[in-house]
């Protein structure tokens, strides 16, 4: 090859500027142009073929288009470069930078102790003299590795920079969004959405902003998300459509995420045969019904090859299901499992099944026995493709409660646990609550004692083949996707705690703050980085403080679940009471002289929640009824524990207002009167909770607060 020849096919194989004329008008959350200058700055070579390789190379010759880098795409002629992203599997290379990388690779996952594979999804970083090197096994590890490269910053390029394997521990790291394609009479675009409309359906028809979808799968593969569901569990007629004569609204979606590795799922209704297919029954052991299921499936698979499978909540809060035919839930789900499996889908079935028409004056009843007593006996009758879907506590996504014993009650069934993102009961959006240590305590919460396995091991499974990571998701079609832009931490810990439930949340905090608030983008990175770990790493215990105490949960306003309602559960039919009286407070679920709920847990548990002495005190008023001068652990009151409790969270709340004035000036004015906004709400809403709670106890115990501060 001659000079001019050299010339001329560079030419042909450098790409060009890929800017987009049609980006979304949003907040770019995480994944600011700013973020990539360090990936963007460089000469990269990336080797492989396939959808999620361009993927890569189109974000890699954004980057570089942005800020003078260059890139190639497996040139046939030597290039010096920083960076090479390659496959193990692709075809061999006369590009020596593409040959030392991965031999670099090979030498460096050897050191690491196990050179053989690195999954679907996971990738090597590694340095190779003066080179950078990302390899992987396959594209999607590639993707993945590209993320991580721009959470590095410059750090990737760090000639001392130890080589690092990472891969997923959870196989499915899934979202569920609650958004309804007709809107809700009640619940709206999206039911318990606090960020605006849907990103993917308005007024009954698809929204149509395929931009916009595209930059959420970005954002989701940047965070390690791999799996959408992209309608409502609570499905109407309407939403019911999009498994038959608006299966093209869901295969659009689909097309739009895959290059970034999003698997699509699907609400259902168990009723479909039933509501769709004109049958009279929908009784899963009915032989019509088993064809017509197949059959529905078959078409699904046709027109969407990746589709992940279905959601189903089924025999709770009105949903159809199989209770209907005299038939359990393990007929139910392996109906559905049994039309998937030879497509390779899965069925995620929910198990927060209750009875939503409890009696108050009953104490017999409990509501957090209910998943337990209907699931357990079914352990080891599920089909392989089921992944039974469980809440991570027995309630309903409360502040504190404990972890649901259902997960360590099924040891013979692929068990999902599912977080809620969207912050229902822990402020909506308008407070902030960074939920990453809860997540985290949850995570690592070890159901059979100290020195057993995790929750995060159960979710895994053996040899990886657990259900995963689930969680309702918390974006809308506000500017800053989440309503509060400090929200958006939450979806992107999540993505990052379900690639690795052991990750520090604080750490994590971290990259988001850095990736958010570029330091080369901020007028003062240190005061940035330290004001919102002030503001933000406690956060979720602050909102504790001034809301519901020791584990007893709820005290919200019906219906929109915001703001304090200390006795609106109390007398309705929903089985969320706190019993609350003149001499005390809580719910007895011992089984000494109450529900008998802690006999569901394995017996370290069952033993440290039944006794006063070994119960935490986080978690008291949810096991235990108990007079209001009972000595807690840390030797207060139940009662000055409550007024203690409730007039620091105001305290913290205001510290973090004034914490976040000093950031005027520093950032993106639009991110800080928003949260400005936002802040003043959280402290006027704080202060109407400790002043509703703490009124509310003073008056049923008549016991005065020991400090003399003022309670109405």
């Amino acid at each position: 090859m001659n000079a001019d020849e050299s010339v001329h096919l560079e030419q042909l194989m450098f790409v060009d500027d890929p800017m987009e004329p049609n980006e979304p008008r949003v907040h770019p959350a995480w994944l600011p142009p700013e973020a990539f200058r360090s990936l963007g700055a460089r000469r990269v070579l990336v080797h492989g073929d396939g959808l999620l390789v361009d993927t890569v190379l189109h974000e890699v010759s954004r980057a570089c288009a942005r800020y003078g880098g260059r890139v190639w795409h497996s040139p046939s002629w030597d290039v010096d470069v920083d960076l090479v992203f390659a496959l193990r599997g692709a075809d061999e290379s006369p590009s020596s930078a593409v040959r030392a990388a991965r031999s670099a690779g090979e030498v460096a996952l050897t050191e690491i102790g196990d050179g053989a594979s690195l999954g679907d999804e996971g990738f090597l970083l590694a340095r190779d003299g003066d080179v950078t090197v990302v390899l992987a096994d396959a594209p999607a590890g590639l993707l993945y590795g590209l993320f991580h490269v721009v959470r590095l910053c410059a750090a990737a390029f760090d000639p001392e920079r130890p080589p690092e394997r990472h891969r997923p521990a959870l196989r499915r790291r899934m979202l569920d969004h609650w958004d309804n394609v007709a809107v809700h009479p009640v619940m709206g675009q999206v039911e318990r959405g606090y960020a605006g409309g849907s990103i993917f359906w308005r007024d009954g028809r698809p929204r149509g902003d395929l931009a916009r979808i595209r930059e959420y799968g970005r954002l989701l593969a940047a965070s390690g998300v791999n799996a959408i569901s992209v309608n409502n569990v609570n499905v109407a007629r309407t939403e019911a459509l999009l498994l038959t004569d608006r299966l093209g609204d869901v295969a659009e979606i689909a097309d739009v995420l895959r290059p970034y590795h999003i698997r699509v799922h699907l609400s259902v209704t168990f009723a479909a045969p039933v509501v769709l297919g004109g049958l009279s029954t929908a009784d899963p052991l009915d032989e019509g019904v088993r064809a017509w299921w197949a059959a529905t499936t078959r078409t699904v698979y046709d027109r969407i090859p990746d589709f992940g499978g279905y959601v189903v909540k089924a025999d709770s809060e009105g949903q159809p299901g199989p209770f209907t035919y005299g038939r359990d839930h393990a007929d139910g789900a392996n109906m559905l499992a049994e039309a998937l499996a030879p497509l390779g889908g899965v069925v995620h079935w929910r198990a927060f099944v209750y009875n939503h028409h409890q009696d108050w004056r009953d104490r017999s009843t409990d509501r957090a026995r209910a998943a337990y007593d209907h699931f357990a006996p079914l352990d080891g009758r599920f089909r392989t493709n089921v992944v039974v879907q469980v809440k991570f506590g027995p309630v309903d996504f409360q502040t504190r409660e404990p972890v649901s014993p259902v997960i360590a009650a099924m040891p013979a069934t692929r068990i999902a646990v599912e977080l809620q993102v969207t912050q229902e009961y822990t402020g909506q959006q308008r407070h902030v609550c960074h939920l990453g240590p809860w997540w985290s305590e949850v995570l690592r919460f070890a159901p059979w004692g100290p020195d057993g396995r995790a929750l995060a091991d159960v979710a895994a499974g053996e040899s990886g083949v657990g259900g995963g990571l689930v969680a309702v998701a918390n974006v809308g079609d506000d500017l800053f996707w989440t309503g509060h832009p400090l929200a958006q931490a939450n979806l992107y810990t999540f993505g990052r705690l379900a690639w690795d439930p052991r990750r520090d949340p604080t750490a994590v905090l971290d990259e988001w703050i850095t990736l958010t608030f570029p330091p080369s983008a901020t007028a003062d990175p240190d005061l940035v980085r330290r004001a919102l770990h002030e503001i933000m790493d406690d956060s979720w215990r602050t909102y504790e403080r001034y809301t519901a105490p020791l584990g007893v949960g709820f005290m919200v306003n019906p219906g929109d679940h915001y703001g304090p309602g200390v006795d609106g559960y109390e007398y309705t039919r929903w089985g969320t009471y706190h019993f609350a009286d003149r001499d005390g407070v809580g719910v007895d679920r011992t089984r000494a002289s109450g529900t008998g709920f802690t006999g569901q847990y394995p017996p370290y548990w069952a033993e440290a929640y039944e006794s006063l002495e070994t119960c935490p005190d986080e978690l008291l008023l949810f096991f235990h009824h108990v007079p209001y001068g009972h000595v807690l652990h840390s030797g207060s009151t139940v009662i000055q524990h409550i007024y203690d409790t409730h007039f620091a969270g105001v305290e913290e709340v205001t510290a973090m207002r004034r914490r976040w004035l000093t950031l005027n000036g520093m950032i993106d004015p639009a991110v800080y009167e928003r949260v400005a906004e936002r802040l003043d709400e959280q402290v006027r809403c704080a202060t109407e909770w400790r002043d509703q709670i703490n009124t509310y106890f003073y008056r049923k115990s008549g016991v005065p607060d020991e400090r003399g501060r003022d309670i109405y």
